[in-house]
């Protein structure tokens, strides 16, 4: 027979020996503070009668004295877990039983969580990134610049964000018909021209390029006062922009490239508000035969809303004589308001593009006027028709 000094708690595995003089008052075990015995004998130890008992798995320790059973905060915490444990269960249930939302994403990839994607510095970190990371390319010299001066770099960087804030928040531009547009190889887009300043030049570029699947560059041909001044002639020659010549086009073309051309000139964008979205003559046709002799097919593109940026309600033709001007315009705000003058009014813009014409089976005649006027005829008269239909759905022309 065992001593009581031998004996061990069978559930708390605590020695219930008797302190000597200078001993601790009490001992830890895990989470339970067990207090040594006194001098008075320990109590026996009650037999194990779990497994008699409903909901105790077998083989644990029956509960003691009152001094050993869970307190009333214990039991609450294990109700509490065995109702979670519930109620994750029936979520499982459910899950399993209704199937997943399919998602509209193509297979393999992951759109980017709110939580990453809501981040409010994410946007201007990536934009510092991008913008130094600009400079130092500019520095290093590693970009590149075609025969005409094209930089895409250039282009991409700095150009086309500016020309983005007026084309898609501040002008509301709706593109269509992006589809005609050629995704490789030569194509020669001819639109009307308006505005008094030529914007719509600059906002079909880069709506052409952000807007196709092949985020093709146009490049411009422009009248020679745009390549005679200082600054601007820069911007242009940048931008991809040429003297609008047969020459130049013709290489343009012959290389594959996205020509943009206005056949009004300055007769399209130095007109009177009166005589708006009539479309005026398209000189001599020299579009037609650079387009003939590549065999490029023709996209005619209508564009509405340059009219009322700057509507111009006279041209003081003395002065402009003596700038050296196509026309000096007076518009509601300019002169009278000065530098204010030149922000553009916030009309809305609907640009389409028509499907192309081919000229391929046509190259043997570039040369013959009849051929080459009838085919400019029936492009202009292509634009014309397209902007009555594109007016008919802007009613109002500053408009949502």
């Amino acid at each position: 027979m065992t001593s009581p000094e031998e004996r061990r708690d069978a559930r708390y595995d605590v020695p219930l020996d008797v302190p000597g003089p200078g001993a601790e008052p009490a001992r830890r075990n895990g989470h339970r503070r067990v207090t040594a015995p006194s001098a008075r004998p320990a109590a026996p130890v009650e037999p194990d009668t779990s497994a008699d008992e409903p909901g105790t798995p077998a083989g644990s320790a029956a509960p003691g004295p009152a001094a050993h059973r869970p307190t009333a905060e214990k039991t609450v915490a294990k109700k509490t877990v065995a109702k979670k444990t519930v109620a994750k269960k029936a979520v499982a249930k459910k899950a399993v039983a209704e199937p997943a939302p399919v998602s509209d994403a193509p297979a393999g990839d992951t759109p980017p969580g709110p939580a990453v994607a809501d981040r409010p510095g994410d946007h201007w970190d990536r934009k510092v990134a991008q913008g130094l990371a600009f400079l130092r390319r500019r520095l290093a010299g590693d970009y590149e610049v075609d025969e005409f001066g094209f930089d895409p770099d250039l282009t991409d960087a700095v150009v086309h964000p500016l020309v983005r804030l007026l084309y898609r928040d501040w002008f509301r531009t709706e593109v269509s018909g992006i589809e005609h547009v050629p995704a490789e190889g030569a194509g020669l887009v001819v639109g009307n021209h308006s505005g008094t300043v030529a914007l719509d030049a600059l906002i079909l570029s880069t709506a052409l390029h952000d807007r196709h699947p092949a985020r093709r560059y146009l490049r411009l041909l422009g009248a020679d006062l745009v390549f005679r001044m200082p600054v601007v002639s820069e911007i242009a020659r940048k931008t991809g922009g040429t003297v609008a010549c047969n020459p130049d086009a013709e290489r343009l073309l012959g290389n594959g490239e996205l020509v943009g051309v206005f056949p009004e000139g300055f007769k399209g964008v130095g007109k009177l508000y009166s005589d708006r979205y009539k479309l005026q003559r398209f000189g001599r046709g020299g579009f037609v035969s650079a387009a003939l002799r590549t065999g490029t097919p023709i996209v005619p593109v209508a564009i509405v809303g340059g009219e009322e940026i700057y509507p111009m309600l006279a041209d003081i033709k003395p002065l402009a004589r003596l700038l050296k001007l196509p026309y000096f315009p007076v518009t509601p705000t300019f002169p009278w308001l000065g530098p204010l003058g030149m922000v553009p009014l916030p009309s809305k813009w609907l640009i389409e593009f028509c499907p192309p014409i081919p000229t391929a089976h046509l190259r043997d005649s570039a040369d013959d006027p009849l051929v080459v006027f009838n085919l400019a005829d029936q492009v202009r008269e292509t634009i014309q028709q397209t902007l009555h239909k594109l007016l008919e759905r802007r009613p109002d022309p500053f408009g949502p």
